[in-house]
């Protein structure tokens, strides 16, 4: 079955001048994929994956250049133009996607970078964008464990601090308290879940849970202490932006990590850095 806005494997059943026509099935028929898009050596009854989609014309034809996304994700993308019909942002094809006014919480301009998801309107089976996201998360129970890791993109900034979209599927809240790093609309990251709340919402946090959290940087910092020759200039006195720079954590997990690395003997604190003991 094609899968519109979507990648599909489809045999290629006819060559032409212009390109070569996919199976489409019963449903579509013969699906063009145009000369410029098909690979060198492309022979009768070779299987290419392809992007479906419409052209502008609205008919269904297929592409391998890959998009900036596909139905069902989230992505940001950038705003190309805006007409009476609604706004257009580039998702890597020749053909901008439409993100139409009624599918906007609050009007889009050009040279804008906004986070959008793709779907297919059931009415008129076209493909198009929407910052109007609600409808499309916490529809499902939130079966996540403490601590297990998720992919997420941040997607607004509010007062208590930066909402994301987890795995595609749920809103996740990241607390401006412990936001430390750059986070920005727009930006994919791996993060931890640390609540799941009464109303199925989850509280994010950047950095694994617990002990397991101080393990993985002391590994790391060891890790990074060899690699540097036994020194590294960031200590418990450095900013926690100097922290972060280097090892991606907050200044009081680093602190209490390299605390317990000292307390072991396998490290010096310096207020310079800190350094590899290299006594016996």
């Amino acid at each position: 079955m094609i899968r519109i806005g979507k990648y599909n494997t489809l045999e290629v059943v006819k060559l032409v001048d212009f390109g070569v026509f996919l199976d489409g099935g019963e449903d579509f028929g013969n699906i063009l994929l145009p000369k410029n898009s098909v690979p060198a050596g492309t022979e009768l009854g070779d299987k290419l994956k392809v992007f479906i989609y419409f052209d502008s014309n609205d008919e269904v034809i297929s592409t391998t250049t890959e998009p900036y996304a596909q139905v069902g994700d989230f992505a940001k993308l950038r705003v190309v133009g805006v007409t009476n019909i609604g706004a257009f942002v580039d998702w890597g094809l020749t053909k901008d996607l439409l993100i139409p006014f009624s599918e906007q919480r609050r009007r889009l301009e050009e040279g804008q970078e906004v986070v959008i998801h793709v779907y297919t309107d059931k009415a008129s089976g076209r493909i198009v964008g929407t910052t109007k996201f609600n409808r499309y998360l916490d529809k499902t129970p939130a079966t996540y464990q403490i601590g297990q890791e998720v992919q997420v993109i941040i997607a607004e900034v509010t007062d208590l601090g930066f909402k994301a979209v987890v795995e595609g599927k749920h809103w996740g809240l990241f607390f401006k308290t412990e936001s430390f790093g750059k986070l920005f609309i727009g930006k994919a990251l791996k993060a931890y879940i640390k609540e799941i709340r009464p109303d199925g919402k989850l509280n994010l946090s950047l950095q694994k849970m617990g002990k397991d959290r101080v393990d993985d940087l002391a590994d790391k910092i060891l890790t990074s202490l060899e690699r540097k020759g036994g020194f590294i200039p960031v200590s418990d006195k450095s900013t926690p932006d100097e922290i972060f720079q280097v090892f991606r954590t907050s200044k009081a997990t680093f602190k209490k990590t390299i605390g317990g690395l000292y307390k072991k003997g396998l490290i010096v604190i310096e207020r310079e850095g800190i350094r590899l003991n290299d006594n016996d």
